[in-house]
């Protein structure tokens, strides 16, 4: 793939001032005058439309709202201050007014629109790997990088375990291997079918008390674990495709549902390139939990962690202190990250 070069910071500033004026573009269409609306109330973004949203009330009402123009970023899981209006106008019955200081925020970096937020408030992260398409570690590493970054709990769940007989047993014990890997550093990992239903109900625990998100490449079956885990919703799925092996997108805008065992879900189209190629090579370093214990311990400052003599992690490797597929994998991304490419990036 060609390198991308760089943005200006003139190219930069115009494409900002083009992305805030489309923004600003239809917000107040409707107007309203504080003699229209009622007293103000709190609730939750259960939806963004282009430049209205969706507010859930403490008694589970929803609303579709304008913003106002002074809101700058609003996304899914955000809690809000708003307003009913006394009258609908064109379909819209209120006015999100302020938006509350967010716990945590869930982003993506964007070429043209920088840093991206997705979704706001998430307690859990669940990075959804299948066996089909094949599984890959490379990608739950890269989503576990991200994952750190926000400091928001990752939980690895295997999907389709109902396909693993289909599947050499060298494959089988790779993945096994790998899990086991993940399991040995601290992380959490599930398994789960949707055809044979091993491993939803306890999913389901896992869920409760959390607002989660699901991320993961195509086809690996998210919107088909949240049609197992909310049957009432129906969501549409779509098979892997035969002839590429890969996955289709399903889902087109994120929404925030509510479990009746108790939690939340925030159901994202997510991003269908989700890089890292934002990251310093340090915060990617970070990101690799394991290697805390040998950051600041090579022989040179300047340390780039692929062939360089007197590495702490490359030896940590050879004598299996840490894993090795691991430390390849990390090592993958900072190459990724010093091409200057969207190479990072990654299918959702």
């Amino acid at each position: 793939m060609a390198k991308v070069k760089k943005l200006t910071k003139g190219q930069q500033r115009r494409i900002k001032a083009n992305h805030d004026k489309k923004l600003q573009g239809g917000k107040d269409k409707v107007q309203w005058d504080d003699g229209d609306l009622g007293a103000p109330e709190q609730g939750v973004i259960i939806s963004r439309f282009g430049q209205h949203a969706d507010v859930e009330n403490n008694s589970g009402e929803i609303f579709r709202c304008n913003l106002r123009r002074s809101i700058a970023s609003l996304v899914c899981g955000d809690k809000v201050q708003w307003r009913l209006g006394k009258q609908t106008q064109h379909s819209i019955t209120g006015i999100i007014e302020a938006v509350h200081e967010r716990d945590t925020v869930l982003s993506r970096p964007d070429v043209y629109d920088g840093i991206k937020p997705i979704a706001a408030n998430i307690s859990q992260i669940l990075i959804v790997s299948s066996v089909l398409p094949a599984f890959n570690s490379d990608i739950i590493d890269r989503y576990l990088v991200a994952a750190e970054q926000t400091g928001i709990t990752p939980v690895i769940v295997l999907n389709k375990t109902d396909l693993l007989d289909s599947i050499s047993t060298d494959e089988q014990a790779a993945i096994k291997k790998q899990l086991q890997i993940y399991q040995d550093i601290g992380y959490q990992v599930l398994y789960a079918s949707c055809i044979s239903l091993d491993g939803i109900e306890k999913l389901k625990l896992q869920l409760a008390e959390h607002t989660s998100i699901f991320v993961g490449q195509s086809g690996v079956g998210k919107s088909t674990l949240v049609n197992a885990l909310m049957p009432e919703l129906g969501l549409l799925t779509k098979e892997v495709s035969e002839n590429s092996g890969l996955g289709q997108h399903t889902t087109t805008v994120a929404r925030l549902y509510h479990f009746i065992e108790g939690g939340d879900l925030i159901d994202s189209p997510g991003i269908r390139e989700f890089g890292l190629w934002h990251l310093t090579p340090e915060q990617v370093c970070h990101g690799f939990i394991e290697f805390s214990d040998y950051i600041g311990l090579c022989k040179f400052r300047d340390c780039k962690h692929q062939t360089d003599l007197g590495c702490a992690l490359i030896a940590a490797g050879e004598n299996e202190k840490i894993s090795p597929d691991r430390l390849a994998s990390f090592q993958r991304i900072l190459a990724s990250l010093n091409d200057n490419t969207l190479t990072s990036r990654f299918n959702n």
